[in-house]
């Protein structure tokens, strides 16, 4: 069959999608209630439904006050019985993929429980979606006349007891139809190989010659990716190699800190990106207009949505309330229960509404991931956009970054303390301190109110990693590409300590 028939057959598949989005944008909230009741129905025989006699919750108040707020550790006992092949345990259906995760930074593995469910309506929905929205968006697109170049997780599939485990972009590659392998590229050997210098070196020669018409993945990797494939072709930009391209579906970290690096590289007004938020326990929200940083919380995907105010987070009064309650521009841990076996569930996500007609979030942080030791509530949203700002203003390049609290000590005032590894060094380092630290002020209402007159704060401290600081910190955990990142933001010292140890160490 010829691509541009292939072409406008997928288009029209993708947008007759849209009749059932305007159902939840429409009555949002009622999708949703109708969505909880369903998860409970189906769960109703599991051992988790017996546990909490789900057959008699009616209501999402009854469901709140039976089933309590858990974390990982709270369910791996339950988890690890599905992992050792016994079924009907946290979900009615048979759980033999587990998504490996080990979320940041921590170094206990993860295992999220992802059914059939999980993977046909959310997972892959959520992928058919995004084509969906931004075919809609671009009636002009040309998308499946060339090839998605995608890098996901330097993961293989292990199995255990007839159960499975490995990255999340592991088991949708090996579960994935025929029609998405057929428009992606690098094969699947390739996508799937563990190592990731020859993984890169790998998905560079299967690429090159490709008519490749978008890009899918975290943008800090793929911007290593799509680096070493200019440096090694010899070309200025990425459209002399793919002249086709025409938009990149990023998600994981936040965009800012490299929107300018990908300006260089990707140099016109005609490329598009576009955004989505998923991991290993769902796919959650994508951007659903050209040009726009806020996401579209889709509603329809299996998962029943709860968010608790990060102000009561974690202290007794900490409460989880439903969509219809949240307001806009507050921080809130997100909360989900799944078609995947997850019950009131912490994702560790943070988000802010900015709009709620239609619900749309921006993803600010990690709910471990933030610094109020002396009481500035700084979000990884702050600083991202702070740096970016910062980086503009001076004409400079980031690679990446992390920031650690300086403790009052006598009668020292406290500080933040940042390590910045740059692709192109400020000229003037006071200078971009100086801009840094007011970038962040006017962000954040609490950091400007401490370091005011340097009442509580003093001015942050800087430290420039050397070159490959960050990778080799990484490489040395064995957390190289796919989803893994550099923990932004910290309350502790830890994550700083290592780094700045290893700072004198040069790797071959």
């Amino acid at each position: 069959m010829p691509l541009p028939i292939i072409n406008s057959i997928a288009s029209w598949v993708l947008k007759q999608r849209i009749h059932q989005i305007e159902l939840f944008l429409k009555y949002p909230n009622e999708v949703q209630e109708e969505l909880l009741m369903n998860l409970i129905r189906a769960a109703e025989e599991t051992v988790i439904g017996q546990n909490y006699d789900y057959t008699s919750i009616k209501s999402y108040q009854t469901f709140t006050e039976r089933v309590p707020i858990s974390n990982y550790e709270d369910l791996e006992p339950l988890i690890e019985q599905t992992r050792k092949g016994e079924q009907n345990i946290l979900w009615n259906t048979p759980i033999k993929w587990f998504a490996k995760s080990s979320g940041t930074t921590n170094a206990k593995s993860k295992f999220i429980p992802v059914s059939n469910e999980a993977l046909e309506d959310c997972h892959y929905k959520g992928s058919k979606d995004l084509l969906c929205m931004y075919l809609n968006n671009n009636e002009d697109s040309e998308l499946f006349l060339g090839k998605s170049l995608r890098l996901g997780g330097s993961s293989q599939i292990y199995e255990n007891n007839n159960t499975f485990f490995g990255d999340l972009s592991a088991i949708l590659i090996e579960n994935m139809p025929i029609w998405a392998e057929f428009s992606s590229t690098p094969s699947n050997k390739v996508s799937l190989m563990s190592e990731w210098e020859t993984k890169i070196a790998a998905i560079i020669h299967e690429t090159k010659m490709e008519n490749v018409t978008s890009f899918a993945g975290v943008p800090s990797w793929m911007l290593v990716l799509m680096n070493k494939v200019l440096e090694e072709t010899g070309r200025g930009n990425l459209f002399e190699i793919w002249p086709n391209l025409e938009v990149y579906f990023h998600g994981g970290v936040s965009f800012d800190p490299y929107r300018e690096q990908y300006k260089k590289i990707l140099p016109g007004n005609g490329f598009k990106y576009y955004e989505i938020y998923n991991a290993s326990e769902g796919f959650f929200a994508i951007q659903d207009l050209n040009n726009s940083s806020d996401l579209l919380l889709m509603l329809d995907y299996g998962i029943f949505y709860e968010f608790i105010p990060m102000d009561i987070f974690g202290t007794p009064n900490q409460k989880a309330i439903r969509l219809s309650d949240v307001v806009l521009g507050k921080n809130y841990a997100i909360v989900i229960s799944t078609n995947g076996g997850l019950w009131r569930y912490l994702v560790g996500d943070t988000v802010r509404f900015t709009s709620l007609n239609p619900y749309r979030i921006r993803v600010t942080g990690r709910t471990k991931h933030h610094i109020n030791v002396f009481g500035e509530e700084l979000m990884v949203e702050n600083t991202d956009r702070a740096i970016a700002k910062t980086c503009q203003i001076t004409q400079t390049e980031m690679v990446d970054y992390t920031v650690a609290p300086i403790f009052m000590k006598d009668r020292e005032k406290g500080a933040h303390e940042w390590m910045i590894e740059f692709k192109k060094n400020p000229k003037n380092l006071t200078e971009f301190q100086k801009i840094l630290d007011e970038n962040l002020q006017s962000l954040n209402s609490d950091y400007e109110a401490k370091r005011y007159n340097n009442m509580t704060l003093n001015p942050l401290v800087l430290n420039i990693a050397r070159p490959n600081l960050f990778y080799d910190w990484l490489k040395d955990r064995d957390k190289l590409g796919g989803q893994h990142k550099i923990p932004r933001l910290s309350n502790q010292r830890d994550y700083l300590e290592q780094l700045k140890n290893m700072q004198a160490i040069v790797h071959q």
